[in-house]
């Protein structure tokens, strides 16, 4: 199994643990807009800078237009750099928060942001635009910062990859779910309407090759890393989602 398989499910719970913690929740009332959207559309496309609901989805890829509008236009008052400075410090203050006693923080950081800086953003707005944010001082902080920044990379790549295996955002919605809902389940809360397209025995097989293309895009942003240092991530991503996962 490569590196970036074997990190793969983990960094991208990690990486987006915080979307949901009370920091996030501090940073979307600040924004006057009751709920979750639209904290989370004008916080996480912030990066993208002050641009239509439109780019936005784009770069989203798997909600659709209509919620992304909402979300982004009942925020509009707020500039999308002060937004994304404010989901950042979210995501920051959840990792001091929750990896303020993991020890190995400092090389995890280093690690993740070997990777981080040598790969290539073609196709990758949102990876782009939070690997172009300032990264803390402090490690627990840089860790949430770049998991969730490799998170947005291989969502951007993910993306491409199921547009090109033949599949609409919404049928990879329907067939993968979230750790919060069923595939019908998760697609409602995204706010795409019923009755969801029937997922066949062929519209399965594509989302699995596009499951591995995405495995195959990826790849080589972990090639920085040496065997063993390659090894010593894979061991220090499994400690550290465990460590944030252990307790509320």
């Amino acid at each position: 199994m490569s590196v970036a398989a074997a990190v793969s499910d983990q960094i991208q719970r990690a990486g987006g643990s915080f979307m949901f913690s009370r920091e996030a929740k501090d940073f979307a009332a600040s924004t006057g807009v009751e709920g979750f959207l639209g904290g989370y559309v004008r916080g996480r496309g912030g990066v993208l800078g002050d641009v239509d609901a439109d780019v936005v989805s784009s770069a989203f890829g798997f909600l659709p237009l209509s919620t992304i509008r909402s979300g982004w236009e009942a925020t509009a008052a707020i500039p999308a750099a002060k937004a994304a400075e404010g989901y950042l410090q979210a995501c920051q203050d959840f990792g001091r928060r929750k990896l303020a006693s993991f020890e190995a923080a400092p090389r995890l950081a280093e690690l993740l942001e070997a990777v981080v800086l040598g790969a290539d953003s073609a196709g990758a707005a949102l990876f782009a635009g939070w690997r172009a944010m300032p990264l803390a001082a402090d490690a627990p902080a840089r860790v949430l910062h770049l998991a969730h920044t490799l998170r947005e990379l291989r969502g951007g790549l993910h993306l491409m990859a199921i547009r090109a295996s033949g599949l609409t955002p919404l049928e990879a919605v329907v067939i993968k779910g979230s750790p919060f809902n069923d595939g019908p389940g998760q697609a409602a809360w995204f706010g795409w309407q019923a009755p969801f397209p029937e997922i066949t025995p062929e519209v399965r097989e594509r989302w699995e090759r596009a499951e591995a293309l995405t495995g195959e895009m990826i790849t080589p942003a972990f090639d920085v890393l040496d065997a063993e240092a390659g090894a010593e991530l894979v061991a220090l991503v499994s400690a550290c989602h465990d460590t944030i996962f252990a307790s509320r």
